[in-house]
């Protein structure tokens, strides 16, 4: 089972950027949605990842030096493509994590497995350090929404809260203060009979008349007209009053009590029937009702270094993810950071797909949010040999499967104590 990539886990790396522009609030908000990805979204958005050099892409970890000694990180088109990060903070990505910390988060990786040794882990050369990150980004409208239906009931008598009884409100005019609900919930639905809405009016089904014309015994008649017990002839005996059996007997039939005939089953022969949208009354109270619902739009988009589509399921089931930004305004603009260019236009790119708001609503508030999910990739070289493992996350978890090259065992680690059974 898939479980989130997101949560509110802190680290150092990315704390200058966390709430970039809150607006502050006193009102409640609801948990922060749209921050769980699958991996398939993963997959998905690297595959159309641009083709930028990695070190611009803001990696949690990098290598000692430049993978292109070359390249140029700048914080703005520059020759065709454009840099994540300006050239301040690209070199201070660089002084994260260096060579020695790198191994020695491997060098402690390997020592938990009694059968493992370190030499690899010492010796071994770093080849490449690559940025495999993923970014979320979301951006949710809360609204209100308000539309007037029109309800009708039978009147069966009491008091009805005419426009006489004071101005009738309009619709945006109703106070739902007690109703309204913690900002950003995905849905909530309240009603309120609009005051001094409340008219009798004659039942247009049956004319007032509270009654109306039978349509099995009077289906032949002409509209507004009926005619009393009209009888018809009787199903079980042929309209005779007998039944005759096959020894030559007859007896009455019971069906008509040997009348032959029988009344109208769906009115008694009456030519009429109560008329069901009134009940009978002839009147209908009709009132003015205001639908109110608060919902939260949500557009969201993901964006992965081309990278991260090779990394395996597993690192991602189990990566966190820190919290970039988070502003809240009455209509969000895209957040700015002094360092990099990726995340305005990322951010720029997510606010343009703001979810279209219906012309019965207005927008109440709007939070952006932007995250990432940390993850490196480490590739170890040794003559035509070589390894890859994974710093995962602000934790910096080593994520190493089978493909570490080295396994020594001198026959005393306990893993090896069901041989002596």
């Amino acid at each position: 089972m898939e479980q989130p990539l997101l949560s509110a886990e802190k680290s150092e790396r990315w704390s200058s950027y966390e709430h970039v522009g809150r607006a502050g609030s006193a009102i409640p908000t609801a948990s922060l949605a749209g921050t769980e990805v699958s991996v398939d979204e993963i997959r998905s958005a690297a595959a159309f990842s641009d083709p930028y050099p990695p070190s611009l892409h803001a990696p949690l970890l990098s290598s000692p030096g430049p993978v292109y000694p070359n390249e140029q990180v700048l914080g703005y088109p520059q020759g065709g493509y454009y840099g994540h990060l300006s050239e301040g903070a690209a070199n201070v990505q660089r002084q994260v994590l260096d060579e020695v910390e790198i191994r020695e988060l491997l060098i402690d990786h390997v020592g938990h497995r009694c059968c493992w040794g370190s030499r690899p882990a010492r010796t071994w050369s770093i080849h490449a350090v690559e940025d495999c990150n993923v970014y979320v980004g979301t951006l949710e409208t809360f609204l209100e929404e308000r539309e007037t239906l029109t309800e009708k009931e039978p009147y069966l008598g009491g008091e009805v809260d005419e426009k006489d009884k004071g101005p009738k409100l309009g619709i945006w005019e109703l106070d739902l203060r007690s109703e309204f609900p913690v900002l950003f919930i995905p849905h909530k639905e309240s009603r309120m009979v609009i005051p001094h809405s409340e008219v009798v009016e004659k039942c247009s089904g049956c004319g007032g008349r509270g009654n109306i014309v039978c349509p099995t015994c009077n289906a032949d008649q002409e509209p507004g007209f009926y005619k009393e017990n009209q009888m018809s002839q009787c199903s079980a005996c042929y309209g005779r009053g007998l039944i005759a059996h096959k020894d030559g007997s007859d007896t009455i039939c019971q069906k008509c009590n040997g009348k032959g005939m029988i009344p109208c089953a769906t009115c008694g022969s009456r030519g009429l029937i109560k008329c069901e949208t009134c009940r009978g009354s002839g009147s209908l109270l009709t009132r003015q009702v205001a639908t109110v619902r608060w919902r939260t739009l949500l557009a969201r988009k993901v964006s992965a270094t081309s990278g991260a589509a090779s990394v395996p399921d597993e690192v991602f089931h189990r990566a966190k993810g820190v919290q970039l930004c988070n502003t809240q305004a009455y209509q969000c603009g895209p957040a700015f950071f002094a360092d990099s260019y990726f995340l305005n236009k990322f951010s720029s790119e997510v606010i343009a797909e703001r979810a279209a708001v219906p012309p019965t609503a207005r927008v109440i508030c709007e939070r952006h949010t932007i995250s990432v999910v940390p993850v490196t990739r480490v590739t170890m070289t040794r003559q035509h040999r070589s390894f890859s493992f994974y710093i995962v996350g602000t934790s910096r978890e080593i994520y190493l499967k089978d493909s570490y090259p080295a396994k020594f065992c001198w026959g005393l680690c306990p893993c090896l104590d069901w041989l002596k059974l």
